[in-house]
């Protein structure tokens, strides 16, 4: 696949970084076995392995659920769509919450995930509806883990490679299929270093803008070491204020067909986004 380059202007920029704001402003015991009772030997370097395994899948349906909490108030963004984790490619149709006023969300945003890039349409904030906004990943100060709304399915995995502190907590069932429960905690810092080429800018980027580099997860593989389902706890800082953010990545499908086509040039929108 070619990735056709267009310009990223602050307009661009501005309309993923309003899709965080608006949201952060509407939201307004048993024991883990030890480490050699883990399936698989050691759990850390289990979970790492999950990454490669999904390459080797090639490809997957995804559904993405993203919650964010701010002043008491706790809103939930959620996706669906499909992601190819060899060319780091996917489509999302991404809905947002209601308004602080009840009324119904505007239409679903379709978003398009490529390396580097995140495109967006029916953005809203003045984008008119037949245009699509480009936004670097790169220069985002989350690198995409939480501004589109929802987290780009190999970044997700990736962040897995800076995994430490795991155990393996239990098999459970997760929609008909067993997997593996493992919880640990990431450095965004050292998975960005030890990514793939395609995800390592956007991660580098998201290690210096989070409130702290340190991220909790929760992850499932399953029988063939594949990650099923992946939940993450940032805390992202947006206009001033900490928000905490957990990010929630099913996959399944594997081997599905994604198709990707990115706009035209004159299709994608340059001018004034709306605050």
């Amino acid at each position: 696949m070619v990735v056709r380059k267009g310009r990223t202007g602050g307009g661009a920029r501005a309309a993923a970084l309003a899709l965080a704001g608006a949201v952060a402003v509407a939201a307004g015991g048993c024991a883990a076995p030890a480490d050699d009772e883990a399936p698989g030997g050691d759990p850390g370097r289990t979970v790492r392995g999950a990454v490669e395994e999904l390459t080797r899948a090639g490809s997957s349906k995804t559904s993405t659920s993203m919650e964010m909490a701010s002043g008491g108030t706790r809103v939930t963004i959620r996706g669906e769509g499909d992601y190819d984790f060899r060319r780091r490619t996917g489509r999302l149709r991404v809905v947002l919450p209601r308004g602080a006023d009840g009324q119904s969300p505007q239409r679903p945003i379709t978003e398009l995930l490529v390396p580097g890039a995140l495109y967006m349409k029916d953005r809203g904030a003045g984008v008119p509806a037949d245009k699509w906004v480009r936004v670097d990943t790169t220069a985002l100060e989350d690198g995409n883990l939480v501004t589109g709304g929802a987290t780009d399915p190999a970044a997700a995995a990736e962040l897995l490679r800076g995994a430490r502190d795991v155990t393996y907590v239990d098999e459970v069932d997760l929609a008909g299929v067993t997997v593996r429960h493992y919880r640990g905690i990431t450095r965004i810092g050292d998975a960005a270093r030890l990514s793939s080429p395609p995800v390592r800018g956007a991660l580098t980027a998201a290690a210096k803008g989070f409130a702290t580099d340190l991220v909790s997860f929760d992850a499932y593989l399953d029988g063939a070491g594949r990650l099923r389902k992946v939940r993450h706890q940032f805390s992202f800082r947006n206009q001033g204020r900490t928000v905490e953010v957990a990010s929630t990545t099913l996959l399944y499908g594997f081997g599905a067909p994604v198709a990707v086509t990115l706009p035209d040039r004159k299709d994608i929108y340059t001018g004034k986004i709306e605050a």
